[in-house]
């Protein structure tokens, strides 16, 4: 026990303060984890069933050469995932083969089990796109240019890496 009254005002001093404390710290939710760096927070999943269709033209390769229509829903984030997912479609029988036409695509989300059925439906044989490129490969092909255009660009009106450096540059005999 405490003899002395001067380290027990001290005791009583510091919980006191302490005490005083705690309903601030107890007030002061904790810090949210962050993801590691590279990672994004996922976005929050829908609560409501959702459901989007396609009408596609499809070659004779089985991809997708463009959209013809699209009925969407309230969601815009899922119509753009499911417009992007279905310009990179290849639609083909079990032994590889494929069928130029028109085809339904239907993208069906259950917010119960948090998962995406996808349908596939003929809905006439035949068409004029049937030795069109596909979709993606019209994308990846533009994307391509683009990068080459860009690049070009960047490259004009620059000095030679090794002026910028200091460095002489290479010749053909030492």
């Amino acid at each position: 026990m405490f003899t002395d009254k001067m380290p027990l005002r001290g005791f009583a001093l510091t919980l006191m303060l302490t005490s005083a404390a705690l309903p601030v710290w107890a007030a002061t939710p904790a810090p949210s984890p962050t993801p590691p760096k590279g990672m994004v927070p996922r976005p929050p999943v829908p609560t409501v069933a959702l459901h989007t269709e396609f009408v596609v033209e499809v070659n004779a390769k089985g991809q997708v050469v463009r959209v013809k229509s699209a009925k969407g829903c309230k969601d815009l984030t899922y119509n753009a995932q499911t417009y992007g997912n279905v310009l990179q479609m290849w639609i083909r029988h079990p032994d590889g083969s494929a069928e130029v036409g028109l085809y339904r695509v239907t993208y069906d989300y259950d917010p119960k089990t948090k998962m995406v059925h996808r349908g596939i439906a003929l809905v006439q044989a035949g068409g004029s796109w049937g030795n069109a490129e596909g979709a993606a490969t019209q994308m990846i092909d533009t994307a391509k240019r683009e990068s080459q255009e860009r690049t070009k660009e960047q490259s004009r009106g620059l000095p030679p890496l090794n002026a910028i450096v200091g460095k002489p540059s290479p010749s053909a005999h030492p």
